[in-house]
């Protein structure tokens, strides 16, 4: 029963929500859900409904809802310096302590930290970095970045170009030019299935090999790409792949990008993706669990080799003229300490590893030999369930009849929310990574009980 219906009036009448059929919420023929209150991995909405929120808001509500530590650093910093600019050289107690714990549990090779205020405009800055590096090495043609069909950097102009996902290029007039896309890393959607997992990455990397080589490596500065794919699916990498991708990328002197806006601050089971999968990145891109979203934030991770040469840019050339009014903002920086202070205080990284190992068994169990269940997929606390019309021979669902939605709609109804990615019929899992085995069971039985109301 709505409790208040002007807000609900309000919502549809005045409210652009992102990543929504605005004719439909505007009618009131979408669903609306006011949220008011969280704690641990559930939340409460204006009606009194508690659901268990099995994939941590986006991603990002990583030591999950409710915790003091984190909101009364946040009240303490507001009362005692709201805001403050980080331009020539200013910087408050928080974003230095920030800069100071983020390097302390990145890669060895990582040197400095920008911060922002999103992933999207992180990856913005990146792509400015990347440029500025190129130009004062004297490479000015070195401007062409590479990324991958399914993987996702944000919604901004270059960000949303760098996105290899068709929502996100629709009806935008995007990518923009000097943005190249090569072979998503999902070895469960491959076209060759007769290929194993190392002779898949072996084909990726060949695939990326011929587009330098007809682009010509002389035209391209960097590759993004998330350690394991977020949005395109939750698909953790080949076996093989990163190791033969970069050294593609070492022998035609293109830098790095990692993209651990979801993966960083432990979601797989490890500080950073970039040490569960061997990557040596050049820019480590943070945002979601740098504060668990208590307050906005993200931030570029500039290695040595990158950093070197920006300090030989502002030598020749004066100030690097990049910054946002909010960059190093103080109350996202206090969050952000009180965060990462949470994340080891509970022993959240390793709990991701263990519980999401847990997790992603008791779906197995549940669900593998379920005959429109094609894979249970995943890594730590980033899960997927692929939904198939057929697993033998393997055939997909038509689109149009939004089955992935569906079954997270039927979850939903069950008390647990969960997300349908897009590209597939794919049911994504991304708790926070508090999760309980208990909890894992509860997401676990809602999910199995769903495919099967959907799927029989």
């Amino acid at each position: 029963m709505l409790t208040n219906d002007q807000l609900a009036a309000w919502d549809r009448e005045n409210f652009f929500h992102p990543s929504t059929h605005l004719a439909q919420f505007a009618r009131g023929d979408a669903p609306q859900r006011i949220v008011t209150g969280g704690e641990g991995v559930y939340i409460t909405d204006r009606d009194g409904t508690r659901l268990l929120d099995a994939f941590a808001g986006l991603y990002c509500v990583n030591v999950g809802y409710g915790r003091r530590q984190v909101t009364d650093a946040i009240a303490k910093q507001a009362q005692e310096l709201a805001y403050y600019h980080a331009y020539v050289g200013h910087g408050t107690e928080a974003s230095i302590t920030l800069s100071k714990m983020i390097l302390d549990r990145a890669p060895d090779n990582m040197s400095k930290v920008y911060f922002g205020l999103g992933g999207s405009d992180a990856n913005e800055t990146n792509i400015k970095m990347v440029w500025y590096y190129n130009n004062i090495r004297g490479l000015p043609q070195k401007k062409k970045i590479i990324s991958r069909w399914r993987g996702y950097h944000g919604s901004g102009l270059m960000s949303g170009s760098l996105t290899g996902l068709q929502l996100f290029h629709a009806k935008f007039d995007l990518p923009l030019q000097n943005v190249l896309h090569t072979e998503a890393p999902c070895y469960y959607r491959r076209e060759d299935l007769s290929l194993s997992e190392e002779a898949f990455s072996d084909h990726c990397a060949a695939e990326l090999e011929k587009l330098i080589e007809r682009e010509g490596a002389d035209t391209i500065a960097a590759f993004i790409g998330e350690p394991a794919l977020g949005t395109g699916g939750l698909v953790p990498p080949p076996a093989g792949y990163w190791e033969k991708v970069q050294a593609v990328l070492k022998r035609h002197d293109i830098l790095l990008i990692a993209d651990e806006v979801v993966t960083g601050f432990g979601r797989l089971g490890s500080m950073f993706g970039s040490d569960h999968y061997g990557l040596e990145a050049d820019i480590i891109t943070i945002a979601k669990g740098l504060t668990s979203a208590y307050a906005p934030l993200s931030g570029s991770i500039v290695s040595d080799k990158v950093w070197k040469v920006l300090e030989q840019g502002t030598d020749a050339h004066g100030i690097m003229g990049h910054g946002w009014t909010y960059s190093a903002h103080p109350i996202g920086a206090a969050a952000g300490v009180a965060n990462l202070a949470l994340v080891d205080e509970m022993n959240l990284v390793a709990n991701a590893g263990e519980t999401g190992a847990y997790l992603k068994q008791a779906l197995t169990d549940a669900l593998g030999d379920h005959p429109n269940v094609g894979e249970v997929r995943g890594e730590g606390l980033m899960l997927a369930v692929d939904l198939v019309q057929d697993r033998e021979p393997r055939t997909w669902f038509d689109p149009a009849a939004t089955t992935g939605a569906k079954v997270v709609t039927e979850m939903l109804k069950l008390g647990v929310i969960a997300r349908a990615m897009p590209q597939g019929d794919i049911v994504g899992i991304a708790p926070p990574l508090c999760l309980t085995r208990d909890e894992a069971d509860i997401i676990a039985d809602a999910v199995a009980k769903a495919v099967r109301i959907v799927c029989g």
